[in-house]
């Protein structure tokens, strides 16, 4: 590996993580009811039932859907698990979608301290050492497997197809992957003796490009990226399952953002 490609990579990752509505521009998470509430950063009132979420917009208050100028009452139906829609209200964004089970609303502001503070995210210098050959092992049949969230009391659920088994150092290791978001593609969320010390405590993410004939698979782990719960707390990223928590340091990849680190006193 040579380090330029990977400093390319991590400097688009980081412009999309710093885009205008990106992570970093969310100002709050909302989980909907059938109670309408109105929310400071976003205009209307929203709330959700058995035919999806409503908001109801008062008089001069308008968002912009598909192209379109909506005023009044607008039903945006039901709304598929992990999907969403993102309608603008001025500069900003509102997201709405549903994350384990729960309908939601974040608006994503341009102006939010947090994204316009954003100076980049700490990694590890790229090291061969963590470029790692494995093989994928499928499941007789895929699984769904259920994880935490980085909100308490909210789960997700995952089909896997198999796992990925390697060696660091003479270890045997392996992680459970989920379908990736490209045909054939996978990403494992993992944790290591890292989490928490020099990398972000809950968990990184690494994708995984889809298997050779053989079933072997590339590890990247310079690639391990955070998720964007590392940096804001209005994020609803899933957790490890219980046997990705590595026993070894993964010294590769980003590290704990800036955003997390504690002040120096």
């Amino acid at each position: 590996m040579t380090v330029q490609p990977w400093a390319q990579w991590h400097a688009e990752h980081e412009r999309q993580l710093a885009d205008p509505h990106g992570f970093l521009a969310i100002t709050s998470l909302n989980f909907l009811t059938g109670i309408p509430r109105r929310f400071p950063d976003a205009p209307g009132e929203w709330s959700t039932r058995a035919d999806g979420v409503v908001v109801d917009l008062a008089d001069g208050e308008t968002l912009i859907v598909d192209g379109r100028t909506v005023t009044g009452r607008h039903a945006f139906g039901v709304i598929g698990e992990r999907s969403g829609v993102n309608v603008r209200a001025g500069d900003a964004v509102i997201e709405v979608a549903k994350r384990g089970g729960f309908d939601i609303v974040r608006p994503r502001h341009p102006d939010h301290p947090l994204r316009l503070a954003f100076h980049g995210t700490p990694a590890y210098e790229p090291d061969p050492r963590w470029v790692v050959t494995g093989r994928f092992v499928p499941f007789d049949a895929p699984r769904d497997v259920t994880v935490g969230a980085a909100v308490e009391g909210l789960e997700h659920v995952y089909e896997s197809p198999g796992r990925v088994e390697f060696e660091v150092d003479g270890t045997p290791l392996a992680l459970t992957v989920f379908n990736g978001r490209t045909p054939g593609s996978f990403f494992a969320l993992f944790a290591d003796r890292t989490s928490g010390v020099t990398t972000y405590a809950a968990n990184r993410s690494l994708a995984i490009e889809p298997p050779a004939a053989d079933g072997t698979v590339v590890l990247d782990f310079t690639r391990a990226t955070n998720l964007p719960c590392a940096y804001t707390d209005f994020a609803t990223c899933p957790l490890p399952p219980a046997e990705n928590r590595l026993p070894i340091a993964v010294e590769a990849g980003e590290k704990i953002p800036y955003e997390r680190l504690a002040p120096a006193r």
